[in-house]
């Protein structure tokens, strides 16, 4: 890495977990120009930073470039995989089992009027 370091950015014992669950450049494709992981740094930045896409800062790789493989990854169920993966790395480590063998739904009852729309939120004008 040839730029300076953002607090978004991953450590190395972070991209060590990471390293093996995104998908390694095709060998039959073009030549890559930027590694996964400044990829992978790129796409936390913006979600970190909540900038848009074309306001990536420069020592990154091009916006549209980042954005073509977070759409890819997104599309492909990546991310959700790898949220998988961490939760029950996470778990195994706390001595629980993988997958979680209950689940709490919470629901919450709100009171309306008889009334909707306008009427509900306006006040009686005379």
């Amino acid at each position: 890495m040839s730029r300076r370091a953002y607090s978004s950015d991953l450590s190395n014992a972070e991209w060590t977990i990471l390293e093996g669950l995104v998908p390694a450049p095709l060998p039959s494709g073009r030549p890559i120009t930027w590694t996964r992981r400044e990829i992978v740094n790129a796409i936390l930045y913006v979600l970190r930073t909540g900038c848009q896409w074309h306001l990536l800062p420069h020592d990154f790789p091009p916006y549209k470039t980042v954005y073509d493989y977070y759409r890819q990854w997104r599309r492909s169920g990546l991310w959700e995989r790898i949220n998988t993966a961490l939760r029950e790395r996470l778990r195994i480590e706390l001595g629980r089992n993988a997958q979680p063998s209950a689940a709490i739904i919470d629901s919450q009852s709100v009171k309306t009027t008889e009334k909707g729309g306008c009427a509900a939120t306006m006040g009686v004008s005379r």
